[in-house]
């Protein structure tokens, strides 16, 4: 147990790294690594089901995305600008293998199973990963961070499923607050 609870701590560290590149952008104190996650695993169930994937699968890849930055812990969140510089390449997989090695064989291998995807579903994947990062994008424009809005479009051309791409021309068009429109009453 004593492994398992080990790597619990670790993943809780996800809570307390910063998505780097958003200081690009002046944003002082950017969503953590595990916020990113966790809107990341919401964004890909529901993008599974609208393309038209099994329950089964949805739930597979809204884990995958859960698990998807576990490396972050140990290189923290490398941004495209910082990642230009190291070679990074297999470094997430070693990672994963070192984080869940002294793991019980059973939990070690469902672990390390966990991102393995076939390519239609790393696509739903890729995107939920590409649309968690627009829908930031639009609430930190909301909030005057002007920069943000050129990340918006530059994730447009990346998205490769029909449902992604209509999530991301709703997303461009609707108030990150729109959600409670109605709901808050004035007496």
């Amino acid at each position: 147990m004593e492994s398992v609870t080990k790597y619990i701590y670790e993943a809780g560290m996800l809570k307390r790294v910063a998505r780097s590149g958003w200081w690009a952008e002046k944003v002082k104190q950017p969503e953590s690594v595990a916020d990113h996650c966790f809107r990341a695993a919401i964004i890909g169930f529901l993008l599974a089901r609208m393309e038209g994937k099994s329950e089964d699968i949805a739930r597979k890849i809204c884990t995958a995305l859960v698990f998807h930055d576990m490396h972050e812990t140990r290189i923290q969140d490398l941004n495209k600008i910082a990642a230009g510089y190291v070679d990074v390449k297999g470094v997430g997989k070693k990672i994963e293998e070192d984080q869940a090695a002294p793991m019980p064989e059973e939990i070690r291998k469902s672990v390390l199973g966990v991102l393995e995807l076939t390519e239609d579903e790393e696509t739903i994947k890729h995107d939920a990963d590409a649309l968690e990062c627009a829908f930031q994008a639009k609430e930190y424009a909301e909030i005057g961070h002007a920069g943000a809005q050129s990340w918006i479009e530059n994730i447009g051309p990346r998205l490769k499923t029909k449902s992604g791409k209509e999530i991301y021309e709703k997303l461009k068009t609707t108030s990150s607050n729109s959600w409670w429109e109605g709901l808050k009453k004035i007496d």
